[in-house]
C-alpha cells in the first residue's frame, strides 16, 4: 500500500510522455543488440573477463597486462548501456502502474510494462553465463535471441500505450492472420539461422574463443533460403489483403515490412561477398532488430481493441466509482 500511495504521487504520465517511453522502451531494447555486436566484431568480448566485476577486484576497467584498455572500455561500456535499459523499463513500469489507478482496467499494459526489467534482468545474467563461458559460440547466440522476443514486447507495449483493452478484433481476414503467424514463425527461423553463421564466422569477440565447426557457405544458404520463404509468406499474406475492407494503415505497415526486409537482405548478401567487415555485421544485426520492430507493427496493426481512454487522467468522479485493481 505504501508503494502504491507513492505511485499515486507521481503526475500523470501525459500523451507525449506515455508515446515517448514506448518509442524508448523500442531503441533500448533493440540498440542494446547492435552495441553488444560491436563488442563482438572488435574482439573486445572479453575485455571484463568476469562478471557482474570487469576484471578481478574491481567493477570498472583498470591496467590489465593481457587485456587492451580500448577492449576493456568497449565491453565496459555495453554493461552500462543495460542501466539506461533498465532505466527505460523501470519507467514503462511507474508510468502503466499510475495510469492503472486512474484506469484500472489497463491491465493488459501494466503486465507488458513489467515485462521489460523482468526480460533486462534474464539478459543481464545470460550475459554474465556467456562471458564466464568464454564467448562460447552457442551462448552468445543465446544471449541474442533472448533479446529479441524483448524488442517484439516493447513494440506491443509501444501500441498498447495507444490502444484500448477491449477483446482483440481482427483487421483481416482469417487466412491472413494464420498466414501472419507463420510469417513470425519464419522471421524467428530466419534469426536463429543467422545466429549459427555468426557462429561459424570470423567475428567471435575473442580470437581464443571457440567457433561453429559447420561449413559457413552452407549455413548461410540456410539462413538465405529462410528469408526467401519469409518474403514468399509476406507476398502471400498481400494477397489476403486484397479482399478489400483492410484499413489503409495495414497496408503502410506491410509497405514497410517489405522495404527493410529487402534491405535486410541486400545487406547480408553484400556483407557476406565482402567477407564479413566488422561495420557492416553491426548494420545487419541493426537490420534484425528493424525486421522484428515492422513485423511486430505489423502484427499490432492487424488487430484493433478499442479506443484508448487513458491518455488523461481519470475524473474525480470516475476514481470513486471505480477502485483500482
Amino acid at each position: 500500500m505504501l508503494f502504491r500511495s507513492l505511485i499515486a504521487r507521481l503526475p500523470y504520465p501525459s500523451s507525449a510522455v506515455q508515446r515517448a517511453i514506448g518509442i524508448a522502451a523500442v531503441v533500448t531494447q533493440a540498440g542494446i543488440g547492435v552495441t553488444g555486436s560491436v563488442v563482438r566484431v572488435t574482439g573486445s568480448g572479453l575485455g571484463c573477463p568476469t562478471w557482474p566485476e570487469c576484471v578481478q577486484g574491481s567493477l570498472v576497467p583498470v591496467r590489465h597486462p593481457e587485456i587492451a584498455a580500448v577492449n576493456q572500455w568497449i565491453e565496459f561500456s555495453n554493461r552500462l548501456l543495460t542501466g539506461v535499459v533498465i532505466v527505460v523499463a523501470a519507467l514503462a513500469v511507474l508510468a502503466a502502474w499510475r495510469i492503472l489507478l486512474d484506469h484500472p482496467e489497463r491491465k493488459r499494459l501494466v503486465k507488458l510494462a513489467w515485462l521489460m526489467p523482468g526480460g533486462v534482468v534474464l539478459q543481464a545474467v545470460l550475459g554474465g553465463l556467456t562471458v564466464l563461458a568464454k564467448l562460447e559460440w552457442w551462448t552468445v547466440a543465446i544471449h541474442f535471441l533472448a533479446s529479441t522476443p524483448l524488442v517484439w514486447l516493447a513494440v506491443l507495449l509501444l501500441k498498447a500505450f495507444r490502444e484500448g483493452d477491449e477483446p482483440a478484433r481482427p483487421l483481416v481476414p482469417t487466412l491472413g492472420r494464420r498466414t501472419l503467424v507463420l510469417l513470425t514463425v519464419l522471421m524467428w527461423a530466419v534469426l536463429i539461422a543467422g545466429t549459427t553463421v555468426t557462429g561459424a564466422g570470423p567475428h567471435g569477440g575473442d580470437l581464443n574463443t571457440h567457433r561453429l565447426d559447420a561449413p559457413i557457405d552452407q549455413l548461410a544458404r540456410v539462413h538465405s533460403g529462410l528469408l526467401i520463404a519469409y518474403l514468399v509468406v509476406l507476398a502471400v499474406f498481400g494477397l489476403t489483403l486484397l479482399r478489400g475492407g483492410v484499413p489503409k494503415g495495414v497496408w503502410q505497415r506491410y509497405a514497410w515490412v517489405w522495404a527493410v526486409a529487402l534491405a535486410q537482405g541486400v545487406l547480408g548478401t553484400v556483407q557476406y561477398q565482402l567477407g564479413v567487415p566488422e561495420a557492416m555485421v553491426s548494420f545487419h544485426v541493426l537490420g534484425s532488430a528493424l525486421v522484428i520492430v515492422v513485423t511486430a507493427t505489423l502484427w499490432t496493426g492487424t488487430r484493433d481493441r478499442g479506443p484508448v481512454r487513458s491518455l488523461t487522467p481519470a475524473t474525480p468522479p470516475e476514481r470513486e466509482l471505480t477502485p483500482a485493481g
